[in-house]
């Protein structure tokens, strides 16, 4: 439930937004776009590290118990939106961020209960399910979210509301704690700038994607400089708090683990390639390739979570297997393997042509699937086994601030890979298209110079911007059948689809460059490491005076 709200809404953006009655793409409506898109996600990275401590501290379930109940009223709450316009998107973006407390919650301790569950040689299959349950959610929320779009925008967030009360019930009834309590106090200034450094950075790389000035991004844009650069010294600041402090929100002596330092960091580039990915084949099918294969652009979003079916299937395959196979041989092999997987589907989804046949997508779009799974379970299970009994909330916590944190991060760095693709050729297809179609030379280069992003969020939303772009007065005035050509299916996928490539060059090549950092990384792990409890392991504050 918690996973697939972090995709849902991505797909029924085009329906929440026409049932509230605003326009995204006007300038003005830009921030809520991507505040309704980024707010759960930010919340859900910048808490989830906070509440997998407090689950150590106050009970593992407890804490699970209650982001049942909080990610349920924000559901019920979204669901009953009563304004219209600027002041629903409010609405909604406020209850987003109160779902993103509750799913912080259920992340940060879902792994934790199980690690205190099962044995270790069974941790790997129970943990592959739960990974399942949490990506394969991110890819089936496209779908859910599709198809509920087409019922009503409402659905999208009601869909939550039984499983929630479902789910809030069945917990407290079923799940008891069995796992290691630490009595410790809380934190105060480790959580504080840890929230407040990561929020800035988040947020600033999310308003870096948006034009600043005569720039087609705002990079260097004072606040999103400040934002981003305040926000590193406040996590530059949580490091020495947590390093001195006798009770730390977060153990930074476990990174000194090598299985647990390296399922980290090849995690969190793992999560930015897998979210790049999930936003450039929306774009792909939604903004040119379903329009061109005459789907309208209202059905868009329900059959591009369709199309993207091969991608969960591979995932629902290779996730649980994955994760059993590493109880008896570690993870090392598999979350390699995996993550070099990934980087060949990048470089293969390259080769195809954006007008691709659709096999040859489902292919290796299933592949990438595949290499996730063989990634993902035993990655969780090997950072799991690595750490001390009392320390598993903080851990499972710190793994899934990764997870949300890589998801986050990926809008702002692919989106500005992709911006920089097609800031080279769209301006002039853009203008040439335009004034091949009888617009005015003048008009067609004003246009032209518009920045990119209006495009490429159009592209995400499944929308044709032409009609906004050029106004009435001039689609009125203009020859013959230019008008209809203009605003029909086939001139702006056409026209996007060689500037799209160029970008896709650039963000996929990245993309692939982050996989195989990851996979070296991966490899550097060690073979399997199963943390022995019964080996008094030292506090930080010990560890520190031993040190000196």
């Amino acid at each position: 439930m918690a996973t697939i709200n972090s995709s849902i809404v991505i797909i029924s953006l085009p329906a929440i937004f026409k049932g509230i009655g605003l326009n995204p793409l006007e300038p003005g409506n830009v921030s809520y776009l991507l505040w309704i898109l980024m707010g759960y996600m930010l919340v859900t990275a910048v808490f989830v590290v906070t509440f997998g401590r407090l689950g150590d501290i106050f009970g593992r379930v407890r804490i699970y118990n209650i982001g049942f109940i909080v990610f349920t009223v924000g559901s019920i709450a979204l669901a009953l939106d009563p304004f219209a316009g600027g002041a629903g998107a409010m609405w909604l973006i406020i209850w987003r961020l109160v779902q993103g407390v509750g799913g912080a919650m259920l992340f940060a301790n879902s792994t934790a209960i199980l690690t205190d569950a099962f044995p270790v040689n069974k941790r790997g299959f129970a943990l592959g399910i739960n990974q399942v349950a949490a990506i394969a959610g991110s890819f089936i929320g496209l779908i859910v979210g599709g198809l509920l779009a087409v019922v009503d925008w409402r659905a999208v967030f009601f869909v939550s509301v039984p499983i929630g009360i479902i789910g809030t019930i069945w917990s407290y009834k079923s799940l008891h704690e069995v796992g290691t309590s630490t009595k410790s106090t809380i934190d105060w200034p480790g959580n504080i700038t840890f929230a407040l450094g990561l929020t800035a950075v988040l947020a600033g790389i999310t308003y870096g994607i948006q034009p600043y000035g005569g720039a087609s991004m705002g990079w260097l844009n004072p606040w999103v400089l400040a934002a981003i650069i305040g926000g590193l010294a406040l996590l530059v600041v949580f490091v020495v708090i947590e390093l001195r402090v006798a009770n730390p929100m977060f153990n930074m002596h476990l990174f000194t683990i090598r299985a647990f330092s390296s399922g980290i960091f090849a995690g969190l580039l793992a999560a930015i390639g897998r979210g790049g990915l999930q936003f450039m084949l929306i774009i792909w099918l939604q903004g040119i390739w379903l329009p061109l294969h005459g789907y309208s652009y209202e059905d868009t979003p329900l059959w591009a979570g369709i199309y993207l079916l091969p991608i969960t299937i591979g995932f629902l395959i290779a996730g649980p297997l994955s994760g059993a196979l590493s109880d008896r041989f570690g993870a090392r092999a598999f979350a390699t393997v995996g993550l070099l997987l990934n980087a060949a589907t990048f470089l293969a989804l390259l080769v195809i042509p954006v007008n691709f046949d659709y096999w040859e997508f489902a292919l290796i779009t299933g592949l990438s699937g595949i290499g996730s799974g063989l990634f993902s379970s035993p990655n969780r299970t090997a950072i799991m086994n690595s750490v001390p009994a009392n320390q598993r909330g903080s851990a499972s916590g710190m793994a899934g601030a990764a997870l949300n944190a890589g998801s986050s991060l990926s809008i702002g760095v692919f989106f500005s890979l992709m911006i920089v693709g097609l800031s080279g050729s769209l301006p002039g297809a853009l203008t040439a298209g335009l004034a091949n179609n009888g617009v005015p030379a003048n008009i067609a280069a004003q246009i032209g110079q518009t920045p990119p992003v209006g495009s490429l969020f159009a592209a995400f939303l499944g929308y044709n911007p032409i009609q906004s772009l050029l106004g009435p007065s001039v689609l009125g005035s203009l020859p013959g059948n230019s008008s209809a050509v203009l605003t029909g299916q086939q001139f702006f996928p056409e026209l996007l689809s060689g500037p799209f490539h160029d970008g896709l060059v650039l963000v996929f090549v990245v993309a692939a460059a982050m996989s195989v950092v990851a996979a070296v990384m991966s490899i550097t792990r060690g073979s399997k490491y199963v943390h022995d409890d019964s080996v008094v392991a030292p506090t930080p504050a010990a560890a520190s005076a031993s040190a000196v």
